[in-house]
């Protein structure tokens, strides 16, 4: 095993979107794992939105990332050294390694994965923190009914893909929005949804309004919101009395761009005469819930009936290109870098 690793620290922080100089690749050595760590090789990297966020130096749920530190994330990998009773060489675990290629860190802090688990990825996506995020957001604050209409934007991402799978087998309408004729084929071949426009044909929040009102002609119970900007603004006037819309992303804004006519009186008025529940949540706190969700989910991704897709980047170098292809909708799937 060579005795050097490779991970990569945030070089400065973006003005506006991520450009290749706000990254940095270095190589230093492998850590050596102290009293109750492991050493863990990685194996497969996560790459999600809310990552751009922890770039800036601003108050949020999470302290920025320092520059000149590495960046952080989950990541699924193996056991090279263990100083832990409960894990061995060998075993697979999850993880925040960050964006590196080996990691020491507390044996407690691991998720130990299931032998039979393929890929591993999948700890990352449709049976991780994405499709968890979707499970708890759609159940718990979407509260869906059969026969009700569901939209879900970024429809064919990891978040978005679970939702509108689980919505469909509980007997709602489900319309997506994606970026891309490919992907609105994607959301209703693939994933089943009854309909998807494509946000991109659109040049205004009216036009695509206007064809949302074609489509969803009951009007909208739940939007499950990831995106924000002209999708947020195409909604909210269709939202039925008493809908929900939960809240967990908003990547459309994570560069700063302010392209939308909303007000802040005309988003409240809406939310007042129409009776609405909006409920933001992030889910690092809700992982007690996780249990459940594995129990439920992982037999429908067992079986096939919940269906995902992985858009898989190759070597830790090119992991700020996927990271900022991903931003603008560049990925089809969860996607993830492979590293070993």
């Amino acid at each position: 095993m060579t005795d050097q690793m490779q991970r990569i620290v945030l070089a400065s922080r973006p003005n506006g979107a991520p450009t290749p100089e706000n990254f940095r690749l270095e190589s230093l050595d492998i850590p050596t794992p102290g009293k109750g760590e492991v050493l863990v090789k990685a194996e497969y990297m996560s790459l999600d939105p809310y990552m751009r966020g922890r770039m800036d130096d601003a108050k949020s749920y999470a302290a920025p990332v320092a520059v000149g530190a590495q960046m952080e994330g989950g990541a699924v990998g193996e056991v090279l050294i263990s100083n832990h009773p409960d894990l061995t060489p060998g075993d697979k675990v999850l993880g925040m390694f960050g964006w590196a290629s080996h990691a020491a860190v507390p044996g407690d802090e691991l998720q130990k994965l299931d032998a039979s688990l393929t890929p591993t990825s999948l700890a990352l996506g449709a049976l991780g923190m994405p499709g968890f995020t979707g499970w708890h957001g759609l159940n718990v604050h979407g509260r869906p009914k059969a026969g009700e209409t569901l939209v879900v934007a970024a429809a064919t991402g990891p978040v978005g893909s679970m939702v509108g799978q689980l919505a469909k087998a509980a007997g709602l309408r489900v319309v997506g929005i994606a970026g891309g004729g490919e992907k609105c084929a994607l959301a209703t071949k693939t994933f089943g949804f009854d309909a998807c426009l494509d946000h991109r044909a659109y040049d205004t929040a009216q036009e695509l309004q206007a064809a949302l009102t074609e489509i969803c002609p009951d009007g909208i119970d739940i939007y499950f919101e990831n995106v924000g900007g002209k999708v947020l603004e195409a909604v909210l006037p269709l939202m039925n009395r008493f809908g929900r819309i939960p809240l967990c992303g908003m990547i459309a804004w994570y560069d700063g761009a302010a392209d939308t006519q909303l007000s802040g009186p005309g988003i409240w008025r809406t939310v007042l005469v129409k009776h609405l529940s909006i409920n933001g949540f992030i889910i690092a706190n809700h992982f007690d819930q996780y249990p459940a969700f594995l129990q439920e989910v992982g037999p429908m991704v067992a079986s096939g009936q919940v269906k995902f897709m992985e858009d898989v980047a190759e070597g830790l170098e090119n992991a700020p290109t996927a990271f900022m292809s991903m931003l603008k909708g560049g990925n089809t799937g969860k996607q993830v870098v492979k590293l070993a």
